[in-house]
C-alpha cells in the first residue's frame, strides 16, 4: 500500500486507459517500450481502427496508485503518435472482452456445456463430434467464471481479447 499526501492509504487498483493514436505500430511499439523501459505494468492492451481513418484506439488496462497513472499517462503525451490519453476510471465507462473456447464435449456433457453457455450468454460457433467452441463476451469476471465452469470438461483451446472500452455518455436513468 501507498500513502497519499492526506495521509490516508491506498492500494494501486485498475485502471483503464483509452489512448487516439496516428494509425500506426510505431506508435504501439513506443506504448509498449514505455511501459517496458519504465517498469509499468500491462494487465491487457487491445489496439484497432478508430471512428476517423488515419486513427486508431488502444485500450490500456493497468494498476497502480494515482500518481503511477500520472506518470504513465505523462509519459503517454510524449510519444509523438499520440492524439489524446483518457483515464476512464473515474468515469462511467463501458468495457468488454471477448473469449473463444474450445471444450472436450462427449455426447454424455454436451447438453450440459449447451446449458451452462446459455446461462452466460455465450454462443456455440463450432461443433464436431468430440468438442464444441463457444465465443464469450463480456467484463473480466465474467469471463473467468465462464472458463472456470467450463474447465472440468477439458479445454482444448482458449484464445482471449485485451479490453476494450468506451466513455459512456448516457448521464440520465433507463
Amino acid at each position: 500500500m501507498s500513502s497519499t499526501q492526506n495521509g490516508t492509504a491506498t492500494s494501486p487498483k485498475k485502471h483503464t486507459l483509452s489512448v487516439v493514436v496516428k494509425y500506426n505500430l510505431n506508435a504501439l511499439s513506443r506504448i509498449i517500450g514505455i511501459f517496458s523501459s519504465k517498469g509499468f505494468e500491462i494487465d491487457s492492451i487491445s489496439f484497432g481502427s478508430g471512428k476517423e481513418t488515419g486513427l486508431a484506439r488502444i485500450t490500456i488496462t493497468t494498476h497502480g496508485d494515482e500518481q503511477i497513472i500520472e506518470q504513465i499517462t505523462k509519459q503517454l503525451h510524449k510519444i509523438i503518435d499520440v492524439v489524446t490519453v483518457s483515464d476512464l476510471t473515474h468515469q462511467s465507462f463501458v468495457e468488454r472482452e471477448m473469449a473463444l473456447v474450445k471444450v472436450k464435449a462427449q455426447r454424455s456433457a454436451r447438453s450440459e456445456i449447451m446449458q451452462i453457455t446459455d446461462i452466460f450468454r455465450a454462443k456455440i460457433i463450432d461443433i464436431s463430434p468430440d468438442n464444441l467452441a463457444i465465443e464469450i463476451t463480456g467484463n473480466r469476471d465474467k469471463i473467468n467464471a465462464f472458463i472456470g465452469m467450463v474447465r472440468p470438461f477439458g479445454i482444448i483451446e482458449l484464445a482471449r481479447t485485451g479490453t476494450v472500452a468506451l466513455k459512456r455518455e448516457f448521464k440520465g436513468s433507463v
